[in-house]
């Protein structure tokens, strides 16, 4: 049976209810908990299972890898938010700020363990595998996340820089799910690459449009307000676009703005915008995340199964990238 990922949403979220966390030491575990009932979109363990459908229709065996593909996920949030310093993540209290840096720091690390400890549970013929797959894709998101914190410091990035550090960072952790997956499914060497190119441009694609929708986007359809990256001065795809469209004093609004005490942040945003849509920021990135999918979806229809067992997969690249503005 070939599932949709509504469906492929619904098995992993039973599989994931039915994993179950020691209760002690409460302030290890507790935020683990929470942090995993937080919801998200589970954009990763739905991949992964998708890929695995592409190729086989009993998913079963596939589900310990998605949970562990989803807890190492969120590991890296709480990580992510300690080194941020972010006092929300997914419109509730994050971990650092509502048991401190240390508990989240600890509480990560076990739920890095606890994403091995569900990875091993995966077809035994096939771990050695699928650990080599998932290393190198743990270790990828370390560096994307270094190479971003670096950019912080860097007065000159370029558009080659930015997405090689997505690649890392974003990609990597769909590369890696679509990767086990296909393993998981019984996929040809050659038909496991092309799943790795799919996902590769698929997560370039996610995540030049949430740089778009951070701008762009409509608030009461995200859920979010706009315009953080700009008042955090942040060195998104658009910024570093606009900054290698824009000649010198244009360089410098874009460079000051969000550190002029004397704009409101509505001010702020306004103002990078302005230069965003003067230089036609906005059609370039638009037109960058439609190469980006259109490749995906390409690759897609050179796999060596039948037409209809991508059917799924293609719908779920289109809804990932069709997210409302």
């Amino acid at each position: 049976m070939k599932y949709s990922s509504t469906r492929l949403l619904e098995i992993f979220e039973n599989h994931l209810a039915q994993i179950e966390m020691p209760s002690e030491p409460e302030l290890l575990y507790s935020p683990i908990v929470y942090s995993m009932s937080n919801g998200g979109k589970r954009l990763r363990p739905t991949l992964l299972l998708a890929a695995c459908n592409v190729f086989r229709d009993d998913i079963t065996p596939a589900l310990p890898a998605a949970a562990a593909i989803e807890v190492f996920h969120n590991f890296t949030l709480l990580h992510d938010d300690i080194m941020d310093n972010a006092a929300v993540r997914r419109g509730r209290p994050s971990v650092c700020a509502k048991w401190g840096n240390n508990v989240a720091l600890l509480s990560g690390d076990a739920m890095m363990i606890a994403a091995y400890a569900q990875l091993q549970k995966s077809p035994r013929e096939l771990l050695p595998q699928i650990l080599e797959i998932f290393n190198g894709m743990a270790l990828h998101v370390c560096e994307g996340q270094q190479y971003d914190m670096d950019f912080e410091s860097r007065t000159k990035i370029s558009v080659v820089d930015y997405m090689h550090m997505i690649e890392l960072k974003t990609s990597a952790l769909l590369v890696g799910a679509a990767s086990i997956g296909a393993v998981i499914g019984g996929a040809s060497e050659e038909d496991c690459r092309k799943i790795e190119r799919f996902a590769m441009e698929l997560g370039l694609a996610f995540q030049l449009q949430d740089d778009m929708l951070d701008s762009y986007g409509d608030e009461a359809l995200l859920g979010k307000k706009i315009g953080g990256d700009i008042i955090e001065g942040k060195k998104t795809y658009l910024m570093i676009q606009a900054m290698s469209h824009a000649d010198e004093p244009t360089r410098d609004i874009l460079r000051y703005t969000y550190k002029d005490a004397s704009l409101s942040p509505e001010e702020k945003i306004a103002r990078v915008k302005a230069v965003y849509d003067r230089l036609e920021i906005p059609r370039i990135t638009e037109q960058q995340i439609s190469v980006r999918i259109e490749r995906a979806i390409s690759i897609l229809d050179t796999l060596n199964v039948p037409a209809e067992n991508t059917a799924n997969m293609r719908a779920f690249a289109l809804g990932l990238i069709g997210r409302t503005r």
